[in-house]
């Protein structure tokens, strides 16, 4: 019954990449940009996650918590970026 709420969520999390590659290549703003690819950036750690459950490997989970804090990271310069035009003052 597992293995098929993990093909469940690989492919939810399939569709939720095809989302996000449509919002982020047709965003109207720069906004819905960077909230797309912030939102793609949560979506593969939920990969990594899944990933980490189907091999048993407790290093895919480090991956993702290491991923997750690039990925704030990121969004956040970007904003900074889009706010003020420069990251560094």
């Amino acid at each position: 019954m597992i293995s098929y709420a993990i093909y469940f969520g690989f492919a939810c999390l399939a569709l939720a990449f095809a989302f996000n590659l449509w919002r982020l290549l047709r965003g109207p703003t720069v906004g819905d940009r960077i909230i797309a690819l912030d939102t793609m950036v949560i979506n593969a750690i939920a990969l990594i996650v899944l990933f980490g459950i189907v091999t048993n490997d407790g290093v895919a989970f480090e991956a993702a918590l290491l991923l997750a804090m690039v990925g704030f990271v990121g969004t956040v310069a970007y904003c900074k970026f889009l706010l003020r035009g420069d990251i560094i003052e």
